[in-house]
Formats: structure tokens, sequence, C-alpha cells
């Protein structure tokens, strides 16, 4: 590494000559990094340095320690909290089309592995070395979202290197939610290759969906739960199933095809509901499904006093904890959602309790499944921990990549 009096660090690839401007973090600052971490926060910067506000929004900068050492390449939001991603560790290799196409084809060969057709989440951000990047692949279209500054001025190239790698026949940018809104970016659909149909084939185990991408909830699809939901047929065969935060009917439809002998299905959209019903009878179930339109906890009071019964009943809710400073608002949530379920099962029934909040930790959800059980005068067996599919990687060193926990649980009477 070569650094001249501006601050700014050349590039050690075959052609050097290339600068980049050097963000400095302060001393004793650079542990995360060290440890494998992608992230550069605005207090972390010695501002005296490299002050924030010399910085174009989105330009690739060499991050360094306070002596200098450049830890690598990333990008650059002077006015996000989160200032600073690291994509490239070292500075042999210029972030570009080229280092996109290396990293696209390292993660098309894990889930080559993992799925034998291709519908799955291809990228996942940082934990696929892409920070700030989803890609999910629905055989022949893939939906992109772009959740920081600094990946959106990458926009050209990332299409470049899917279209190099992939080669579908419709790539959908589909970018929205409340990620932009932190980096102040803009929300919007645009379809630069293809045409996006009104609806689009997603198969999972053998099992076909068609989902709204345009106007369906995140990409269209929660490929994140699929490994969980392949449970199912150890589970639901012969049972009595409910399926709580249906949404399309990804466990649902799925434990009716698995053999269950009745599945009902409950969320607060129609259209989603539709989509169960629709999705139900392309699968040759449709006799086994039936859905009910209602908010979740009003559905679940509603059936209790009728004394409904279900052998396995699925909850698989929203974030109820968006930010730390919810949990303890979105903590009581889950109590008393799961609470809702237990007391609809059978004797001896199974719950499958899910949390997609970051922030609840997955001590706290077991914790919160026992103290509503507990309530109940009931104890909980636990058959399984969940996680999300491995088609979402954790990286090790970012705790914000393992997003998703939930346990399978039989509930017994004391």
């Amino acid at each position: 590494m070569n650094q001249d009096s501006d601050g700014a660090v050349e590039h050690e690839a075959d052609e050097p000559g290339i600068e980049y401007p050097g963000l400095f973090l302060k001393k004793g600052e650079d542990a995360r990094l060290r440890q494998g971490h992608l992230w550069v926060f605005s207090n972390e910067v010695d501002t005296g340095r490299s002050p924030l506000t010399e910085f174009t929004p989105g330009e690739i900068v060499a991050i360094c320690d306070a002596g200098g050492r450049a830890f690598g390449l990333g990008y650059i939001n002077p006015q996000a909290l989160i200032c600073a991603r690291l994509v490239e560790r070292g500075l042999r290799h210029p972030i570009d089309k080229s280092l996109i196409v290396h990293r696209l084809k390292v993660a098309l060969e894990l889930r080559k592995q993992l799925y034998a057709e291709p519908f799955y989440r291809l990228v996942f951000g940082e934990a696929d070395g892409l920070p700030g990047l989803v890609l999910d692949r629905f055989d022949d279209v893939v939906v992109g979202q772009i959740g920081t500054l600094g990946m959106e001025s990458l926009r050209d190239a990332v299409l470049e290197a899917v279209m190099k790698v992939i080669k579908p026949r419709c790539f959908v940018w589909k970018n929205n939610g409340s990620v932009r809104k932190l980096e102040a970016l803009p929300e919007y659909l645009e379809v630069p290759v293809g045409t996006l149909e009104p609806l689009t084939r997603v198969v999972e185990a053998g099992v076909e969906f068609a989902v709204d991408i345009a106007n369906g909830q995140k990409t269209g699809w929660f490929y994140d739960q699929r490994d969980n939901r392949d449970r199912l047929a150890r589970l639901v065969p012969g049972k009595r199933v409910l399926d709580v935060f249906s949404y399309v009917g990804a466990w649902g439809v799925r434990s009716a095809v698995a053999g269950a002998s009745e599945v009902v299905c409950v969320d607060s959209s129609a259209t989603a509901l539709a989509a169960v019903t629709a999705a139900a009878a392309a699968n040759g179930c449709g006799d086994r499904v039936r859905t009910i339109q209602a908010d979740a906890f009003d559905a679940l009071k509603k059936m209790r006093q009728e004394r409904e019964r279900f052998d396995v009943v699925i909850i698989d809710p929203p974030a109820f904890v968006k930010r730390k400073k919810d949990f303890a608002e979105g903590r009581l949530a889950y109590r008393r959602i799961f609470e809702a379920g237990m007391q609809l099962l059978s004797r001896d029934g199974i719950l499958i309790a899910c949390s997609c909040s970051h922030h609840m930790p997955r001590s706290a959800l077991l914790d919160t499944i026992n103290q509503g059980a507990r309530h109940l005068d009931r104890s909980v067996q636990v058959l399984a921990q969940l996680q999300q599919s491995a088609d979402h990687p954790v990286h090790p060193a970012i705790p914000e990549t393992d997003y998703l926990k939930g346990y399978i649980c039989r509930v017994l009477p004391s």
C-alpha cells in the first residue's frame, strides 16, 4: 500500500496508479473489522484525518486503521450511521463488474449444491461478500433488492454481472422497504431486462406456487423458511394444521401436500389468501385447505371461543421487534400470539414458533415460548431449533446475518 500526503491510498493491482480516498478509523476502533465484520460506523471514523463531508456518497474508499494500514476497499455513505461497508479485503482487486461476477459465481456454486432446481436466494448481502445486495432467483427470473447507497452506485455493474453469470429472461429491481429510507434512497420497481408477468412460478420441494413479485411482500417469496418447511413431511401426515400469518401458503399448502387431513390458513390479506387457494387447487389439495381473512390475534381468539383444535399450529409472524427499543413490546406480542396458538392445540400437539426479528435473541424467543406455556399450566419439549435456510448463510462475524430463529415444540399438559 502506498499513501500520499493527501490521504489517498494507491491500488496494488497489476495496473498501479489507481488511487482511492482513505477512510481512517480512530485508534482502537478496528477490532470488529479484524474479526471479519464489514461495517464501519460514523463514530468510529477519525473525522479530523478523513472528514466525512469531503467524501462523495457512494464512492469507493480504502478503509484504513489508525496506523494507515488498509483493510481493503469499500463504499461510503457519509450521511448514514453505517457510513462504510468493506467489500474487498486488500487492495489488489477493484470493486467492479469483474469482482461482482466472481462473487456471483461463488454464490451460485453453493446454491447448485444445495438445491436441484433454480429457485433460491442467490445472494444474501454481507454473507456472500456483496453488502447491501439481495438477489432471489425464480428460474429464469431474478429479483434484486438494494439496501445501501454504495451498492446503488454499483447497480449497473450488478445487472451486467447477473446477465453474464445467470442470463435470466427477466430481471427485476424491486427496491423498496425501510432499509432504503435509512440511506435516503428512493423506492422504485424497474424491469430493465425482459417482461415481468403478473405471476411468477416458484417450486419448493416439488410443490408449485405462483407469486406476484411486483405487489407481494419483499421479493414475493420467503426462501428463508424453505429448509424448515422440509420438516413438515414428518410432522403433519393425517394431522389438522393451522398456518397463522400464512401469506401465500408456503407452510399451509406444503402441509396439505405432505398429507395433512385439513389445513386452515389465516392472513389479513385477501390477495395473499387468493394465492393460497390457487396454489392448493394447482397442487391437488384444494379440498383440504381453507382460508380465513382476519387479524391473527382476532382469528385465534374467535377459534378458541369456538373450541377449535389443531394437531399442529404454525406461527411465522412478521418482525415484532424491528428496533432494539421495541424489544419489550415486541416480546410481549410474541408471547401473546404463541400463547394463543397453544390454546388451540390438541393434547400433545406441535407448535412451530418463529421470529424473523434480529433483535429477538434465540434464548429470549425460547423463554417467551416457555413463559406462555407456563401461563397456561403446560410444559414444552423442544424437538428442533430452526434457523434460516442454507441459501441465507450466516457470516460468523456479523450477528445481523443470523436473523431467523424458531422452535418446533411439543406442548404437553403439566
